[in-house]
């Protein structure tokens, strides 16, 4: 069901739900963490008891269905803060065990424990009905993902934080009077987080909802192919995570004999992990979604699995080495598995309609419940019988997780068929995490979704264009729509700056130069030339003639760019007849592109016109210089002229000079006694000084034009060679000295080639 809360309402009833999570996450790691584990090894409890009482929470899950029934009559908001209230009042059995304990009667201390956890559990499993669907109503909206994680990064870190007090509670040796002072506070904050659960606002009560029995439920997802895969994989991710992060606490405690203070203390490094894989996931999630990470996470749980079956015996008496090893491993099996459990949740919201979630997540649980409470009997049974069998734990320890590496290997080769829900492949999405331009766009990102200043909106916009990443197309596209016309062509820009563009961004390019001429139009036309959109051409033809003359300029060189040969006449026309400057300009610029050699004469044209335009004149020599292929070498030269424009004699003759003394170095001075071809490029070489002097300096262009058309046919393109052998001699162009420079530095190029085309003949 969609939250009907206005922004401000949602903010409100976020922020109640987080101080909820802080004290729920205080009350559940003092009554269901690894403390109760450490309480009941410390009451001589064996690894199968162990596994009963782990059980017990996946049992939890079974009475679903009756916090289902009370939805019938209540919110799930009511059910869920009374069940909420009940499960910590359940724990009170507890308190007493020591007591018991101190008597001597350990079976009775240790069936209180069972009593008060089962309790614990069994009220949390009706109140867990609420759950999917609370989570689910506020965490509506684009950040649905990134907001789930928020709720595991506050429980890590609050849960992170109560371990560390526990662990430094308990020390080395503990009385048993002080557990039951911690689980006290951990029923008070039980109890206040119950209560503040009412004042947060939650989906209204269904008055016809459905009394589906749970085997219909179970047939209705079994005949969903992508769903029925998912609940696989479900159990066996809850098996792994469950039986290794359970188990690793008593496989700390009696193999490497660790205090339960030092236990408590690797939990806190469990719980940085469970932390920072929020952190991660947060990050992330709404930009690659959730099936890569989910597959990521299900990859480091099972690493973490393989040093408990392959570490050497002989490094248990070792301190330091058990330490940081085991520190080491509730880090990764945390930042593993419950990565994995958390992200899963996420994947699965994503997978199931909102009208069957309540019916779903109980389907959801109950596949936690199986494989949990089954994973976790079966494993104390099987470490137990292990032990007796071989007499060593660490051999049985080393059976069970190399079960769960042989699981955990099934599940990831299963994932692999996982519906994608619109996420990355698993390859592009490891691509990114390890991409710094990409990471760097993801925090742009961010940053954006919290702006509320346009101007600031509009500075990380900009940035975005630097940090061009695949995974701001969505938001950028959005931001396109902006009301502020600057945030609207920052958007626009950074799209411009992507390496390539999803068919969304086409079609949303195509509409905005359609729909916003005088506006954004223009850099829409820019991109889907760079980005070689052809489908746009007739688009782009169209606009080519359009008013706007910045839209029609930018249409015109995105055709060029996209080699429209066919519309180059019309250009051409459209060039010739404006008396926009912008407009020709941005002509000239089409035609170098193009590189058409028949593009020379319009060119020509353009600048006998251009004499009160500044930068035409520029912008046509540029062009023709592509056109003529040498625009690399002239471009420096060209900028030197323009500093000083009366260095143009100067900066010619230095030309043919270069030009000749690479002729003498390739051919040598006695160049007249050899080969007939090389004599004739020698008089060519000799004769190009005088051509120029006359050019440059007494604006007579007759010598130069016959030096170029003696050039040989096969070097130079015919129509090139009549175009400026005509040009030369032209009086009306006679006096623009930036195309005498772009001439003479052609000229003294095609010598050179010439001479590197007879570098290897042989002397005479």
């Amino acid at each position: 069901m969609a939250s009907n809360l206005s922004p401000y309402r949602l903010g409100k009833a976020r922020d109640l739900y987080n101080i909820f999570n802080v004290f729920n996450a205080i009350s559940w790691q003092f009554l269901a963490g690894n403390i109760i584990t450490l309480f009941a090894l410390r009451m001589g409890a064996n690894s199968t008891y162990i596994g009963t009482l782990s059980a017990v929470l996946y049992i939890s899950f079974f009475f679903l269905p009756l916090g289902r029934l009370l939805t019938h009559r209540f919110s799930v908001i009511s059910i869920f803060s009374v069940a909420w209230i009940a499960r910590s009042i359940g724990m009170v059995p507890i308190l007493f065990a020591p007591i018991f304990f101190a008597r001597g009667q350990q079976e009775t201390a240790l069936l209180l424990t069972l009593l008060g956890v089962s309790l614990f559990h069994a009220a949390r499993g009706i109140g867990l009905i609420g759950n999917n669907p609370i989570i689910s109503f506020l965490a509506t909206g684009p950040d649905r993902g990134s907001y789930m994680t928020q709720i595991q990064i506050i429980n890590s870190a609050v849960g992170m934080f109560a371990g560390f007090v526990i662990a430094m509670l308990l020390g080395r040796d503990p009385p048993l009077l002080l557990y039951a002072i911690i689980v006290a506070v951990g029923i008070g904050c039980g109890i206040f987080s119950g209560i503040l659960m009412r004042k947060i606002p939650g989906p209204d009560r269904e008055e016809k909802v459905e009394n589906k029995k749970i085997s219909a439920i179970i047939r209705e997802a079994m005949t969903q192919p992508a769903l029925r895969r998912f609940i696989a994989i479900l159990v066996m991710v809850a098996l792994a995570s469950g039986v290794s992060r359970i188990f690793i606490v008593v496989y700390s405690r009696e193999v490497f004999h660790q205090s339960d203070g030092m236990v408590s203390l690797y939990a806190v490094f469990g719980g940085l992990g469970n932390l920072m894989v929020g952190l991660v996931i947060k990050f992330l999630v709404d930009k690659i979604g959730a099936k890569p990470i989910f597959s990521l996470c299900v990859l480091l749980g099972f690493i973490s699995i393989v040093p408990v079956i392959f570490l050497p015996i002989s490094v248990v008496d070792n301190f330091t080495t058990i330490t940081l090893f085991l520190t080491f491993l509730f880090f990764l099996m945390n930042f593993g598995w419950l990565g994995a459990e958390g992200v899963m949740q996420t994947y699965f919201m994503g997978l199931i309609p909102l009208n069957q979630m309540m019916d779903m997540g109980i389907l959801y649980f109950f596949g936690f419940g199986i494989a949990g409470a089954a994973g976790s009997m079966l494993s104390g049974m099987l470490l137990d019988a292990a032990t007796v069998i071989t007499g060593s734990q660490v051999i049985a320890f080393r059976v069970l997780f190399s079960i769960l590496a042989v699981i955990t290997i099934i599940t990831l080769i299963l994932m692999r068929k996982l519906v994608t829900l619109g996420a990355l492949p698993f390859r592009g999405a490891l691509e990114i995490m390890f991409s710094f331009r990409d990471l760097k766009a993801i925090s742009l990102l961010g940053k954006l979704d919290k702006i509320s200043d346009s101007g600031e909106e509009a500075a990380l916009l900009e940035a975005l264009q630097d940090a061009p990443s695949k995974l701001a197309v969505k938001g950028l596209l959005n931001r396109a729509k902006s009301p502020r016309l600057a945030v609207r062509m920052e958007s626009l820009r950074a799209v411009d700056a992507l390496e390539s563009l999803t068919e969304e961004a086409e079609h949303a390019l195509m509409d905005d130069i359609i729909s916003n001429p005088y506006t954004t139009a223009y850099i829409s036309a820019r991109t889907l030339g760079n980005h070689g959109v052809f489908q746009s051409v007739p688009l782009l033809r169209e606009l080519a003639g359009s008013s706007d003359y910045m839209l029609a300029g930018e249409a015109i060189i995105a055709l060029a760019k996209l080699g429209d040969h066919a519309f180059r006449p019309q250009i051409e026309h459209i060039i010739k007849e404006t008396k926009n400057p912008r407009l020709k300009i941005m002509g000239a610029e089409a035609f170098g592109i193009y590189s058409a050699v028949d593009s020379l004469p319009v060119l020509l044209d353009i600048l006998k016109e251009a004499d009160q335009t500044p930068y035409l004149r520029d912008e046509v020599i540029l062009a023709m210089a592509n056109i003529l292929d040498i625009q690399s070498k002239f471009y420096p030269l060209f900028v030197r002229f323009l500093a000083d424009e009366s260095l143009v004699q100067t900066l010619a003759l230095d030309e043919t000079e270069a030009a000749y003394e690479h002729f003498i170095s390739v051919h040598g001075r006695k160049w007249a006694k050899k080969k007939p071809e090389i004599v004739a490029l020698g008089q060519q070489a000799k004769a190009f000084n005088p051509a120029v002097v006359d050019y440059v300096k007494q604006s007579s262009g007759s010598h130069l034009s016959f030096w170029i058309q003696e050039l040989p046919k096969d070097l130079v393109h015919e129509d090139v060679q009549i175009v400026l052998s005509e040009a030369v001699l032209s009086d009306e162009l006679m006096n623009f000295a930036r195309l005498k420079l772009l001439i003479v530095h052609w000229s003294a190029h095609e010598l050179r080639l010439w001479t590197n085309k007879l570098k290897t003949e042989p002397v005479v």
